[in-house]
This record gives structure tokens, C-alpha cells and sequence, in this order.
């Protein structure tokens, strides 16, 4: 049985959440989709963001503002396949002034299978333009950003 729990991030080690490969993941040659990789990140963010002490919802319902991802740098390193009991490892960047730069990597064991810098941008719904990270969130960030 796989129920590790997700290890909190601080500045010098990534918040960590575990993943396992179902079948729904692979594709018909048995391994994990590549676009999966990115689905297995987008969890990991909003599990970091929860553990940071806010969630999308709230952010959504209280000040109108959603995060998007506005660039990926990605490299495929290894395959993962059905079954896999993967870590995707979280780390805050970079904090902008309206977004917020992370570096992931997903893991099987200590193998990298997954590298990726994600930035995503904080938009106004209404509007659907950018919008400045509010003070208090940045601030808020700030302890969790990894040394340069």
C-alpha cells in the first residue's frame, strides 16, 4: 500500500508529494504519457500551495485571482511505468511581481525521471490580465523560496 504523506517544504528541501503511476497514466506502449508529467506537477503545486497556507479556491472566491502556467522548460530523463510509486520534489524559484517560478522534478527512488522549471502568472479573473501578486502573498512566500 502506498500512503506516504507529502513532506513540507521549507528553503533547503522541496516539498515532496507522492505520486503512484495508475493505468490511466501510460500510454499503449505502457509507460507514463509525457503530458502526465505536467498533470503530476500541477498536483504538486496546489498540494505546495496548500502547504504554503492557501488554496486555489480561496484565492479564486476572495480576491478574484487564479494562477496559470505561463511558460515550461521540461526534460524527459527517464520512463515511468504502471504501478510506479513516484515523489514530484517542489521548490519556489523565483517570486515576481506577478508570478512565481518553480523547479520540479519527479523521482522514482532516487532516479530522475523529470526535470522542469514552470512559472506561472497570478491573473484577475474578471479581467483575465496579469495581476501584481498581492503584498501579503508574496510576503507570505518569501520564507519558502529556495536559496539562489
Amino acid at each position: 500500500m502506498f500512503a506516504a504523506p507529502p513532506v513540507a517544504s521549507t528553503p533547503s528541501t522541496p516539498f515532496v508529494w507522492p505520486i503512484r503511476v495508475y493505468y490511466e497514466d501510460t500510454d499503449a506502449a505502457g509507460v507514463v504519457y509525457y503530458a502526465n508529467y505536467l498533470k503530476f506537477c500541477e498536483r504538486a503545486r496546489t498540494e505546495w500551495l496548500r502547504e504554503a497556507g492557501f488554496t486555489n479556491s480561496a484565492l479564486l472566491a476572495e480576491r478574484d485571482l487564479a494562477f496559470v502556467v505561463r511558460s515550461v522548460q521540461a526534460e524527459f530523463l527517464a520512463s515511468a511505468v504502471l504501478d510506479d510509486a513516484l515523489a514530484v520534489h517542489t521548490s519556489l524559484d523565483k517570486i515576481g511581481g506577478a508570478s512565481l517560478t518553480f523547479r520540479q522534478t519527479v523521482l522514482r527512488g532516487d532516479r530522475r525521471l523529470f526535470d522542469a522549471r514552470i512559472a506561472i502568472a497570478c491573473i484577475n479573473l474578471k479581467t483575465q490580465r496579469p495581476s501584481p501578486l498581492p503584498a501579503d502573498v508574496k510576503l507570505h512566500f518569501q520564507p519558502f523560496r529556495s536559496p539562489s
